[in-house]
């Protein structure tokens, strides 16, 4: 019971969850057992005790590391449904296990599909701050040429701030040398360069870490905050590079 509610927790942080989240969804699992839990989130551990409601003597504390994942909103979504559906049904400890690795299980998109979105969202999103199509097309190409890059190097495991700040240059130099060096004829080059990058933004955590600290886990909040803030840095810094190369004073 203990390491199933333990991996149910770190599956949804892994996911990209807020922490609030996990803490219902795991005491909601719990509760239809008869048990309690407390938990305490970090940046990349969970530790939980998971108490008996009846004889707070069943106790049993345990310990486990989150592993990097990519966000998957699908599983967090899923895993949810997974919690009411035991509270409601009274599910069987190996029918949660059957359902929730049936759910860890399920291939992900395919990351040519992830790689031809993202280069469409960038590319809306340069169109979004008024660029013209030709921009579009520079941010597209660039954003395909990162973000590529960018799966290439998670997958051998690449420390996350050095991916952000060669991605950032890759995607930056490819558009400023696009808009301001090869001649492309674009009215907008400073936009296709400013949001070329904006693909590489954690949106997501920084959304996270600020609903923690606005439900009161502050040290999950200011970890998620801290991590968020340094992978901005990251891209701040792959841009000026490219800023530095190419000698342009401002965007």
């Amino acid at each position: 019971m203990s390491d199933l509610l333990l991996d149910f927790a770190v599956s949804l942080m892994g996911a990209g969850t807020h922490t609030s989240r996990v803490a219902r969804n795991v005491s909601r699992i719990a509760s239809s057992f008869g048990y309690g839990i407390d938990i305490i989130i970090f940046q990349k551990t969970v530790m939980m005790t998971i108490t008996h409601l009846e004889d707070n003597n069943v106790r049993h504390t345990s310990v486990k590391k989150i592993k990097p994942t990519a966000l998957n909103f699908s599983t967090i979504s899923e895993l949810s449904s997974l919690s009411w559906e035991v509270y409601d049904g009274h599910l069987t400890i190996d029918q949660i296990r059957e359902k929730y690795n049936r759910i860890i299980n399920t291939p992900r998109m395919s990351r040519w599909t992830v790689l031809g979105l993202v280069a469409c969202a960038n590319a809306a999103f340069c169109r979004l701050f008024g660029g013209d199509p030709v921009a579009m097309a520079i941010v597209f190409v660039a954003t395909l040429a990162a973000f590529y890059v960018r799966q290439e190097m998670t997958s051998r495991h690449a420390n996350h701030l050095f991916v952000f700040v060669v991605c950032s240059f890759i995607a930056s130099m490819i558009a400023g040398l696009a808009a301001f060096t090869w001649g492309v004829d674009t009215a907008t080059p400073q936009i296709a360069l400013g949001t070329s990058v904006l693909f590489l933004i954690p949106g997501v955590p920084l959304i996270n870490s600020f609903i923690d600290l606005l439900e009161g886990y502050v040290l999950a909040g200011t970890s998620r905050l801290i991590n968020a803030c340094m992978l901005i840095v990251a891209i701040a810094m792959g841009l000026s590079i490219t800023l530095l190369i190419l000698g342009i004073e401002k965007l």
